[in-house]
């Protein structure tokens, strides 16, 4: 074969390798975009059984002290981001808090203790499922903690 003759054949084959090169981020990309829509459905149709879990899992961390977690109401869409530390994709969603003061407890006599709360909640999407461990930020709207907490990246919205 001559000189030329090769030099097609590895032009042609760079080239196809470029094609599929592309055609592999493509689908990646495509994929990654299913999946964060597929999360984000799974959340809306899930959210009221997620304030239960919510309201479980902080009333268990003992926090604040003094104060019995007694309602949690989702106020707003979640918004989805990425964890680059992990790599897994969180939900950061809007909530109102409500306590009650535990009976002789430090908050007690303390009336703004029983007044709602404006938080943002933190969900994980882990193997096919939404679960919190019942973190909570205080006094920040969603869009106020993905600027708070570097390692969290906010995923384009595809809807």
């Amino acid at each position: 074969m001559s000189d030329i003759g090769t030099v097609w054949w590895a032009g042609g084959g760079l080239l196809l390798l470029a094609l599929v090169a592309l055609a592999v981020r493509w689908l990646w990309k495509l994929g990654h975009a299913v999946h964060v829509e597929r999360c984000r459905e799974l959340f809306r149709l899930q959210h009221e059984r997620f304030e239960g879990q919510l309201l479980k899992a902080a009333g268990a961390t003992g926090l604040p002290r003094g104060l019995k977690w007694v309602g949690c109401r989702i106020t707003g869409d979640a918004v989805l981001v990425r964890d680059t530390a992990t790599g897994g994709i969180v939900a950061l969603v809007p909530v109102q808090i409500d306590f009650t003061p535990i009976e002789g407890g430090d908050m007690e006599d303390v009336p703004a203790a029983k007044e709602p709360r404006p938080a943002t909640a933190v969900f994980t999407f882990h193997k096919g499922a939404w679960h919190t461990a019942g973190r909570v930020v205080f006094n920040h709207t969603p869009d106020q903690t993905v600027t708070a907490l570097p390692e969290l990246q906010r995923l384009p919205d595809h809807g």
